[in-house]
Order: structure tokens, then C-alpha cells, then sequence
């Protein structure tokens, strides 16, 4: 097949679908499509699990089981084993969002560690996962990322997050497995930077353990990446990163206006594409000390990855360069690159319904947001449908 027809081919990207499922995938993608729609229906759905009305059953049977993997790791299995058949690995991601408390927070770190741990044995999880403000207080991160001053009280709780942090990564190093660090917003991410090279710098000598997250509207991450790549080369450390375009973007614009400081994020969707393609260009020209995991849902930065890739007569299958896609997302890119003999992984959300939905609601809310996303999603759905004769 030729490259730039891969992502076309539907019987490849769905072949893990029944019909039944193709149908819902292609009924809630008609749904994201409609942006009033979805403010209504994550609000309507907001309240009906606040006042505990019974609508789990219904979230679960629909958008929960298109876009997330089971309510535990346990229950995530049969996806799991059935993506690695297809060649695609899964790196499980508890996505329990918007906890404030200091038991949580260990609870979150115990998560992983465990998740981690039950990695080792399984060749279709090579990744863990996980989000700094799910080891520490939102707040106390901003304070830290702008150098203000912290109580005693708050200096302990920091000191907890770091230890959260030394348990999560030396898990990671004892279990053989790698460890994708998300990011954060721009005013809390110079502390989660810190943190992560600080791990990067202990553990990223004989493998890339840590991996940090460049997000790629952000106009000055090239520039960072420079910087941190010198300074590993002296201090004899490798890097690891996921690179990805970005998922705060109507905060970072509403903040910096709010507060009066330039937007940290590109002038355009144009450059922050350029931007996301220079990033993966660079790493890839410097892959004995960079590691890259490209995170994109993009068709266009796939190909290029891939072309330079077979300029530099690498093989497919390099160790240094993984793709990844969101789980109900960009089944396209996913299997037809699997297929091809790429490296490829699926984020598979996971975590109890409820807890899970402020997740669910940012997906339908950047799908809506996301120009072309949803729409591409549904030509390919359409096209399948009438491949299977499904009318």
C-alpha cells in the first residue's frame, strides 16, 4: 500500500470492532460533532452523577467502553491482550482527575506503583503513567513553579511529592518498565520540569526509564529541548520524551490574558504543527540520546516521522521510536502503523465511572474543539460501514 493511502485502509483500523461497535463509535462521534450538544450533554451528565441519579449503566455501555478500558485493570485485560494480538501495546492510564487530598494522592502513587508492577510480566505494557497533580496539590505546584515562598507546612507536603515521585520512578527502574510523566499547565509545569529531569538525571543511564512531555503549542519548548539536550550530554544522562501538540489551550489563552503576560502558546495552529514536526525532527536526528514517544492523532506528522525514519534507514521497529494514540481514538493511524511494523501504543483510560468522567467530558470537549478531528473520525467510520454493508 502506498504510504500516503496507509490510514485509509478502515478494515485494518477496525478490525477489532463488531458491527455493534462500529455503530456506536460512529453514533458517538455524530454526537461530539455537535458542539451545543455536548455542552448540554456534559452538563446534563454532571448533575445527573452529583445527585446520583442511576446513569452509569448507560455512560458505561456508551461513551465509557468507546473511549476507556474497564473500571479496573483487571477488567481492562481482554482489550489489553486483544490490542497486542493486533501488535498494538496498551500503557493503562488511571485516569482519576481533580483529587485535592493527601490520602488521594498516596492512594494515586500506590496505583501506579502497583500498576507498574503488574507490567513486568506483561509484554503488552511497557509503559506506565501517570499526571504530576496526581501526586500533589495543584496549588502547591503553581507556588513552586513560581518561586514563592512556602510555609513549613506546605515545604513537608512538597517533600511528599518528591518521594512520590522517587517511588514512582525507581519502580519503574526496578520493573524493567518505562515511565510517561503527562504534562501540565504552563504555570505549573516548570516544577513537574524540575522534578522530572532531576529523575531523568538518576535513572536514564543505561535505559530511558523517565519519559517528560513536550507540548508542542507551547512556542518555547524547541528551545527547552535544546537546552536540556546539552545539558544531558554533559552530565552523561539519555532523555525520554512524549511529544504531542497540547491539551490546555483555551486556559493558557484565558490566563495569560487574566494575569497580563504574553500567551505561552503558538500564534497559530500552522505553527504549532511546525513546531510539533521540528521537536520530532530533531529528536529523531539525535536518537542516541533522545527516546521518542510521538503522541499524535495527526495523519500528516505521522507520515513524516515515518519518511524520516526510512531516510534514515531505521528499522521500523526501533526501540528509540514509539507512536501512540488515545484508546477510541484514531484507530486509523494505530492499526495501520501496527500492521507496518511500527511501535504503537494505546493510552487506555481506566478507573471507576464516576471518578473517571471529568476525563470523559475533556475528551468529548476536544474532539468538539479539535478542527477536523471529529469529522475525519466519522468519513472513516461511514466508509467502514459501507465496506461491511452496514446502512
Amino acid at each position: 500500500m502506498e504510504t500516503n493511502l496507509l490510514f485509509n485502509n478502515t478494515e485494518i483500523a477496525f478490525k477489532l470492532k463488531s458491527d455493534a461497535e462500529v455503530e456506536r463509535a460512529y453514533f458517538l462521534f455524530k454526537m461530539i460533532a455537535n458542539e451545543p450538544l455536548v455542552r448540554i450533554g456534559t452538563a446534563v451528565t454532571k448533575f445527573a452523577l452529583n445527585i446520583n441519579l442511576p446513569v452509569e449503566g448507560l455512560i458505561r455501555s456508551t461513551v465509557f467502553d468507546h473511549f476507556c478500558g474497564g473500571v479496573s485493570e483487571k477488567d481492562c485485560m481482554n482489550t489489553v491482550d486483544a490490542l497486542y494480538r493486533a501488535n498494538v501495546y496498551s500503557v493503562l492510564d488511571y485516569s482519576v482527575e481533580g483529587k485535592e487530598d493527601e490520602a488521594q494522592f498516596d492512594k494515586t502513587m500506590d496505583k501506579i506503583v502497583e500498576l507498574t508492577s503488574f507490567a513486568q510480566n506483561k509484554k503488552a505494557m511497557p509503559f506506565a503513567v501517570f499526571k504530576p497533580t496526581g501526586l500533589g496539590r495543584f496549588e502547591l505546584w503553581r507556588k513552586q513553579t513560581e518561586n514563592e515562598t512556602l510555609t513549613k507546612e506546605e515545604e513537608a507536603e512538597w517533600n511528599r511529592i518528591v518521594n512520590r515521585y522517587e517511588t514512582v520512578c525507581k519502580a519503574a527502574d526496578d520493573c524493567g518498565v518505562s515511565l510517561l510523566v503527562d504534562a501540565e499547565e504552563s504555570w505549573i509545569q516548570d516544577a513537574a520540569d524540575t522534578l522530572c529531569e532531576q529523575m531523568m538525571e538518576k535513572y536514564n543511564k543505561e535505559r530511558v526509564v523517565i519519559f517528560n512531555t513536550l507540548q508542542c503549542y507551547r512556542w518555547d519548548r524547541e528551545e527547552y529541548l535544546h537546552k536540556l539536550h546539552t545539558k544531558a550530554k554533559e552530565k552523561k544522562f539519555r532523555l525520554g520524551f512524549k511529544v504531542v501538540r497540547g491539551a490546555y489551550m483555551e486556559k493558557e489563552h484565558e490566563r495569560a490574558e487574566e494575569n497580563g503576560y504574553p500567551t505561552p502558546i503558538c500564534e497559530s495552529k500552522q505553527a504549532t504543527d511546525d513546531n510539533f514536526n521540528q521537536v520530532t525532527k530533531y529528536i529523531l536526528d539525535n536518537l542516541n540520546d533522545i527516546t521518542i514517544y510521538i503522541g499524535t492523532h495527526n495523519e500528516v506528522s505521522c507520515y513524516l516521522a515515518m519518511e524520516i525514519m526510512k531516510t534514515k534507514e531505521l528499522e521500523k521497529n526501533d526501540e528509540r521510536v514509539w507512536f501512540g494514540q488515545l484508546y477510541g481514538m484514531s484507530d486509523n493511524i494505530s492499526y495501520n502503523l501496527a500492521s507496518e511494523g511500527f511501535n504503537v501504543s494505546k493510552y487506555m483510560p481506566f478507573g471507576p465511572v464516576k471518578d473517571v468522567m471529568p476525563y470523559l467530558i475533556r475528551r468529548a470537549e476536544e474532539n468538539t474543539s479539535v478542527a477536523g478531528q471529529t469529522s475525519r473520525e466519522l468519513i472513516l467510520l461511514k466508509n467502514e460501514r459501507k465496506r461491511r454493508g452496514i446502512f
